[in-house]
């Protein structure tokens, strides 16, 4: 049995030493690493970033000139054509676009008037803080 808890302790010892070998270039490969971010990288990185955002801008602003295409499309409806050179067509024509304008003012009017009482109101408002801030006495 001298020989087999020989070969044992051999055995044990190379395993060891090997298992020391392993930490020991770790050891090693984390010292030759100062810094993930190798300048290398960090204008790789950079780059990437900078084509992205301009591919992100470029499809921003396609977006919105589909939007503002879609809004003008819609407030402006369809064009009307009248080909066929009759006046009663005609006549149709200017009646349809006289009640989308007569619509449209309506809208605009009220539209108007909201914010022109919203502007009083904030106007009151600060009116009253400034009276009830200020020194002067209103009610003598």
């Amino acid at each position: 049995m001298d020989q087999d808890e020989q070969w044992k302790l051999e055995d044990r010892e190379r395993k060891k030493a090997e298992v020391r070998r392993r930490l020991e270039e770790q050891a090693k490969a984390m010292k030759g690493k100062k810094g993930f971010m190798t300048p290398e990288r960090k204008k790789k990185l950079r780059a990437l970033l900078r084509k992205k955002a301009t591919e992100e801008l470029k499809r921003e602003q396609e977006r919105r000139a589909e939007e503002r295409k879609r809004i003008i499309r819609e407030r402006t409806g369809q064009p009307k054509h009248g080909d066929d050179g009759n006046e009663a067509s005609y006549i149709k024509i200017c009646q349809e676009y006289y009640e989308r304008i007569k619509r449209l003012e309506d809208v605009k009017y009220d539209l108007e008037y909201e914010v022109k009482q919203k502007d009083v109101l904030v106007s009151v408002s600060e009116l009253s803080i400034q009276i009830k801030y200020s020194d002067v006495d209103v009610y003598d």
